[in-house]
């Protein structure tokens, strides 16, 4: 029974945020997730290079939204999807005929190596997932992937975080850089 008993938690809810938060944090995605969108169309349209994943959304919400958690600091952000790319490349390239294996392993690998790292990222998991299964332009950029879109994409993301998120008096990024 104790088993199932620490399931309940063992603490509340955290608090609300205010509006003014609220619209700080949205700002800061709109322009974050725009200011990728528009470096990808202007300097990659026409070209087998991409700057956009999927996984950038769920750093908005850290960087941009929980900007005072470790998992959001500019370390955890850039190394995050930078060695998650590389686990998720290699994990492709040798587990290539077998993709259950190959996504299982590129999760689980990239879990180990952000915490080894102290880069830990929820979204660098997806990003490694995003080596193993996207499409033939993501399989074609090979280890590449790790630098753009992955470290690239990341280090806007952190640029727009930087001058954005110490506009206002009540906020404050980094909390660290190391």
């Amino acid at each position: 029974m104790n088993y199932f008993a620490k399931m309940r938690g063992t603490t509340k809810s955290p608090p609300g945020v205010g509006l003014v938060e609220i619209v700080w944090s949205w700002l800061g995605g709109f322009i974050g997730i725009g200011a990728v969108a528009v470096v990808e169309a202007y300097m990659f349209e026409g070209t087998d290079l991409m700057l956009m994943i999927g996984s950038f959304g769920a750093s908005a919400v850290l960087v941009y939204g929980a900007i005072k958690s470790p998992l959001a600091q500019p370390r955890n952000l850039v190394g995050g999807h930078f060695l998650s790319a590389l686990v998720g490349v290699a994990a492709f390239k040798i587990f290539q005929g077998q993709p259950i294996l190959a996504v299982a392993v590129a999760a689980a690998t990239a879990i180990a190596v952000m915490l080894a790292t102290k880069t830990l990222h929820p979204p660098g998991g997806a990003t490694a997932l995003i080596a193993v299964l996207g499409g033939e332009k993501v399989h074609a950029l090979g280890f590449l992937y790790a630098v753009i879109p992955a470290a690239a994409g990341a280090a806007i993301l952190l640029i727009v975080a930087l001058l954005f998120n110490n506009i206002p008096k009540s906020r404050r990024y980094p909390e660290f850089w190391l």
